[in-house]
């Protein structure tokens, strides 16, 4: 467990001694696909470190339809914000696949942040990026249209996700097409359009266990 927190973003720059009070801690615990960790609108008592699998974090809409804001793979973390502003949950969050999860509950989670002024600031400086993700995606959904949304996704999801090789960058994730439409806040028939149309100049290739992007030719 140690030597997993040591590679997580929030704890990296603790010493050994603050790492290992931290491994004591956390709870690992592997979970089913399709697993609801936690929901909207919920007390949010437990923070989530991903060690392997993928977890989707989404909203639901009034008609029940779902707005995918992120997927966290192994070394992200999530379900910090209402431990720290004492407010329900905002998103819920989801198991894409089998995941094996390190979770701390609120009561460690928040003596940590008062005993350890450098995590506090990490997490401020991730809570900043957050919100600058979320404006973007008002941005894009405001000023974008569908095909362009689509396809910044994909290359979001490559930036994030996907390992490169010269020009083209591999993406393995296990999300199917209703919530690839989702993330990219377009229609299912709209998606499916514009995967077509870049299958067909050969700038997108899927697979069942992936999909690949053809950067010289996307330009």
């Amino acid at each position: 467990m140690l030597d997993y927190i040591k590679k997580v973003p929030l704890f990296a720059r603790l010493n050994e001694n603050q790492q290992n009070a931290l491994a004591q801690i956390c709870i690992r615990r592997s979970y089913k696909g399709n697993t609801v960790l936690f929901s909207e609108k919920e007390i949010g008592n437990v923070f989530y470190m991903v060690v392997s699998g993928s977890v989707k974090i989404f909203t639901t809409g009034s008609s029940g339809e779902e707005k995918i804001l992120s997927i966290c793979k192994s070394g992200e973390s999530f379900g910090e914000l209402s431990l720290i502003d004492g407010k329900p949950r905002s998103a819920s969050a989801q198991t894409l696949e089998n995941c094996v999860l390190l979770s701390m509950t609120a009561q460690n989670f928040l003596e940590l942040l008062r005993n350890h002024f450098d995590i506090t600031l990490v997490i401020m400086q991730e809570l900043s990026n957050r919100l600058r993700d979320t404006n973007q995606q008002v941005y894009d959904l405001t000023f974008l249209d569908a095909r362009t949304r689509v396809i910044k996704s994909l290359i979001t999801l490559a930036n994030k996700h996907g390992i490169r090789s010269e020009n083209q960058i591999t993406i393995k994730l296990v999300l199917n097409y209703d919530e690839i439409s989702q993330l990219a806040g377009v229609q299912k028939g709209i998606l499916m359009q514009v995967i077509r149309d870049l299958e067909e100049k050969q700038i997108l290739a899927i697979s069942p266990s992936d999909f690949k992007l053809d950067l010289a030719k996307l330009r």
